[in-house]
């Protein structure tokens, strides 16, 4: 399903983009090694899901939600360790964990609302 496709595609994206911020190639001051490695893994699971989409047809929304699923506990966690003070606690921080908990959220309800088994049979 389409759908779920550019979900996946955009939140790989946006955590891709945070690890290039947190790495310090997109922006100077922002340097978290710990939630630059973390953000990779879930912009790389994210990518895995999506690229499974297509030899999986008829799994792509099993797919779109273990990837979101794993996504969301990633992040879930991030918000935990800026919260107890371990990750990083400046306000881009916290409106990024806010902004992408969102759009996880509202990917994984997307998932969960494809029809199951055939979702990959609409919109390729």
């Amino acid at each position: 399903m389409r759908r779920i496709r550019v979900f996946l595609l955009v939140e790989a994206a946006a955590f891709a983009a945070a690890a290039l911020v947190h790495f310090g190639v997109l922006a100077d001051g922002y340097q978290h090694r710990e939630a630059s490695i973390a953000e990779s893994v879930i912009a790389a699971v994210l990518l895995v899901g999506l690229a499974l989409s297509w030899p999986l047809r008829s799994w792509v929304r099993e797919v779109g939600v273990a990837a979101q699923g794993f996504a969301l506990f990633g992040t879930l966690v991030g918000i935990f360790t800026i919260a107890v003070g371990v990750g990083p606690r400046t306000v881009p921080d916290v409106v990024y964990h806010v902004g992408i908990v969102a759009v996880l959220a509202a990917g994984l309800a997307v998932a969960l609302r494809a029809p199951a088994g055939d979702a990959g049979r609409s919109a390729a």
